[in-house]
């Protein structure tokens, strides 16, 4: 008896990756037409529009005389559609911005009619442990996933929603190549054969690919492999149909954990250090957002919509193939352009609410230091810049227009929320106050207190790889900072300055008063081509557990911390090589050990040294040659822009606290408050 084989049919849609936005558009107009003549011709039972509306709304802004039809097709079941407004990378979007992709998503997708939802993440990089969670908060009871899933089976648990696992991926193009029925078969029946092993009596088989229309004939296709088939018999269904069939076999499987085992799979681990400045905008832009929206609702919801709109150009830019770094220069310039007007919005919100509602608004319970930026001066404030611009006074009072004469010196100050007897020492080479202390030394930067110490220096690599993957030479040698001098850059009640000059860059440290952290500012032009420069922690012993921030929560990560992938990398095609990198969002610990980064976000383990990436540049989107991953993930297209060539920025700040304490500190690197 033949094994029932529910295929359905889809097309993955990255609204840009290799091509822009808008060439990729024209083509969804051809791709989307054809499926509708499809559906209305009844060719094919129903089409799955990929987990997300943007597409969709995209194809309606340039076809908006087809949408009735499309409400149509949705209310007949055979057009399926979201929950996500855009599939976010699951690593680099914090929890609200993935709360609101299914906020924005599922408001859209059921004023279309559609009230049937899985959580379609069949292309994103891994899956973070946090997701199931957040589905469930939605009412979402179904997930399909792919990459990072190792040795599970087609049908588990995660983490209390019943998940497929699509063993042989989405990217089944198979009835659009130019092969014989007979060849087709075949190389179906091999496929399908290693879906079985993983599956019970029923297969999941996505009929698709990246960008992918229909064929024509795909049901005809079908009919005639299945005369083919000894073992299988393929039906034209949708996932929808294969959930309820297999129903009763999500239970024989659970895993509680994040899927980023690249075993079977490539995880594509070097996105999360492609082009920093992305990772950077995207942190800068979360956070203020998330800001305005918080004070937006105390204040009334006039703002309801300006933070809507500012969230749709977020979760855009949060697709993986932009916030990971591995799309064309045209499409990352259009990134960084969303991501000022973000800012824009953002930063107009707080200051328009500040304007009318001028009290100290704070949504933590920091205490400590905090900057404002004001024309008149606080007496008790430390003064650490000045530069001229406008009132917020002149500019946010719709009854008044600034004027030359308005244009004048506005400064930057530092202000402590709660009085402390704490003091502040500096020399050329420390700083310190009844915390923490910082020396410089001949060729680091030691860090410590009575309870703890780490070392601070900085490296850099070769990278022979791509957006996609850190490529490491085999018997690579790394370049060690060297330090040349260091002396006091600024001092004041409140703040404390050194300025530290290496071969590499200088690095100005601060430190404030009353805090548990040393901050960390390096601005440098780089000249360098194919590098991957680290900040290199060195603990008191190997490190075998890290906690670091996902989706705003803390999570554990396990290293074996004598692994050295480049004794490890592949040989043979198909491999992707295992490595102590992992993604972080804004903070990374262990052994009592606090990292807090302003977007950069992958850390890597070896022996007992925590390294943070600061810039890994790379000249082209997937490299053939690339030493790491013995296959193309992409296009070799160069993208000379991702060599991050002119100036750089890293901030990060280093203390001594236990992890689960991190919020606090997250709370003073990104304060809460407006003033």
């Amino acid at each position: 008896m033949k094994k029932q084989v529910i295929a359905y049919l889809h097309t993955h849609w990255d609204r840009e990756w290799y091509r822009e936005y808008e060439v990729f558009r024209l083509r969804l107009l051809r791709v989307f037409d054809n499926v509708i003549k499809l559906l209305e011709q009844n060719k094919i039972p129903s089409f799955y529009f990929d987990g997300q509306v943007g597409a969709l709304l995209d194809y309606l802004e340039l076809r908006p005389e087809n949408e009735n039809l499309v409400r149509k097709l949705i209310a007949d079941k055979k057009l399926f559609i979201g929950p996500c407004y855009c599939l976010l990378d699951e690593f680099l979007a914090d929890r609200k911005a993935f709360e609101k992709t299914l906020e924005i998503g599922m408001k859209i997708s059921k004023d279309f009619g559609c009230n049937d939802f899985i959580g379609y993440l069949a292309d994103t990089f891994g899956h973070s442990q946090n997701v199931a969670e957040i589905l469930k908060d939605f009412g979402i009871d179904k997930c399909i996933v792919w990459r990072g899933c190792g040795d599970i089976p087609s049908e588990f648990n995660f983490r209390g929603i019943n998940t497929v696992n699509l063993i042989r991926g989405y990217f089944m193009d198979i009835f659009s190549s130019g092969m014989t029925m007979e060849q087709k078969s075949k190389w179906m029946k091999d496929n399908l054969d290693k879906i079985a092993q993983k599956s019970f009596n029923t297969l999941l088989l996505p009929i698709g690919a990246d960008h992918l229309g229909v064929e024509q004939d795909i049901a005809e296709q079908i009919s005639q492999m299945n005369t083919l088939l000894n073992d299988y018999e393929i039906k034209l269904g949708s996932p929808f149909e294969y959930f309820e069939a297999v129903k009763e076999n999500f239970h024989h499987f659970t895993w509680n954990n994040e899927l980023r085992d690249n075993s079977k799979t490539f995880i594509l681990n070097g996105c999360y250090s492609a082009r920093t400045k992305l990772k950077q905008k995207n942190i800068e832009c979360s956070y203020k957002l998330a800001l305005a929206d918080e004070y937006q609702k105390i204040n009334g919801a006039q703002y309801e919509n300006a933070i809507e709109y500012a969230y749709k150009m977020l979760l855009k830019n949060l697709a993986h193939d932009g916030i990971c770094g591995c799309s064309t220069d045209a499409v990352h310039r259009e990134n960084m352009i969303r991501y000022e007007k973000i800012a824009q919005v953002a930063d107009t919100i707080i200051k328009e609410i500040k304007f009318s509602n001028p009290q100290i608004i704070n949504f933590s319970n920091y205490k400590g230091v905090v900057e404002f930026k004001n024309a008149e001066i606080d007496p008790e404030a430390q003064i650490i810049k000045s530069g001229n611009g406008f009132e917020d006074s002149l500019l946010y009072d719709t009854q008044k227009i600034p004027v030359t004469e308005d244009y004048k010196e506005i400064y930057t100050q530092l202000k402590e929320l709660s009085n402390s007897n704490d003091k502040l020492s500096i020399s050329n080479n420390s700083i310190k106050n009844s915390h923490i202390e910082l020396s410089v030394n001949e060729n680091s930067i030691k860090i410590f207190n009575e309870h703890n110490i780490c070392e601070l220096e900085f490296e850099r690599w070769q990278d022979k790889g791509d957006t996609y993957n850190f490529g490491a030479a085999k018997d690579d040698v790394p370049e060690i900072t060297k330090i040349i001098l260091s002396k006091i850059l600024m001092k004041g009640k409140l703040r404390v300055g050194l300025l530290v000059k290496t071969n590499f860059f200088n690095v100005e440290i601060y430190l404030n008063k009353n805090s548990e952290l040393f901050n960390f500012h390096i601005e440098w032009n780089n000249r360098l081509k194919n590098k991957l420069w680290q900040a290199k922690i060195k603990l008191n012993s190997p490190i075998d557990k890290t906690y670091s921030e996902d989706m705003n929560s803390l999570i554990e990560r396990t290293f074996n911390p004598d692994y050295n992938m480049r004794d490890w990398l592949p040989k043979t095609k198909g491999i992707e090589v295992k490595t102590n990198f992992a993604p972080m969002q804004r903070f990374v610990g262990t052994q009592g050990v606090g990292i807090i980064t302003k977007g950069l976000t992958e850390y890597e383990v070896y022996k007992n040294f925590l390294k943070i990436t600061l810039l890994r540049s790379t000249g082209i989107i997937s490299n053939p040659k690339n030493s790491s991953r013995s296959t193309p993930a992409g296009p070799p297209i160069e993208v000379p822009e991702a060599q991050q060539i002119g100036t750089n920025t890293a901030d990060f700040s280093i203390g001594f606290f236990n992890a689960k304490d991190y919020q606090k500190y997250i709370d003073e690197v990104f304060p809460r408050i407006i003033i």
